[in-house]
């Protein structure tokens, strides 16, 4: 198997993974979900010139196509990770999962940052909970899942 497909398909396990980590959260502490990501893509589209209707169907769209997104930059992730695996001496998985985390904290944060959606400077503790343990999850996950791929 290539190692971008198994790069893909690590990100994909890391992706689950790290939404199973982020509702299980949500259920047990009966937080709502966030609107960064729906307002990140609202914001995009808008800067892109794509027209996203109007109303109850703007707000629909938004929503789609931020978690889209965010599924875009786990798989994503995991292709990256695939082809820089295979190119260098791996880490173990107590390493790599870590920076994958970062690095999809990363990926995720820094456009809702950039557009001044958030400012992770002001965020609490629970909040910082909130996001870096499912993305710790997904790096875990995704480091794993390519080293039983191999």
């Amino acid at each position: 198997m290539h190692s971008i497909t198994k790069g893909l398909l690590a990100g994909a396990a890391g992706t689950l993974a790290l939404d199973v980590v982020t509702y299980g959260d949500m259920l047990l502490r009966g937080r709502p979900s966030s609107s960064v990501p729906a307002q990140v893509a609202d914001r995009l589209a808008g800067r892109a010139g794509v027209p996203l209707g109007d109303g109850e169907e703007r707000d629909n769209r938004t929503q789609a196509a931020g978690a889209l997104m965010g599924y875009a930059t786990g798989v994503a992730a995991g292709a990256a990770y695939g082809l820089l695996r295979d190119r260098r001496p791996p880490l173990p998985d107590w390493a790599a999962g870590p920076l994958l985390a970062a690095a999809v904290m990363a990926g995720a944060n820094a456009p809702a940052t950039v557009l001044g959606l958030t400012d992770p400077t002001s965020w609490d503790m629970p909040s910082w909970v909130s996001d870096v343990v499912p993305h710790l999850v997904y790096g875990l996950t995704t480091a794993a899942a390519y080293r039983a791929l191999r």
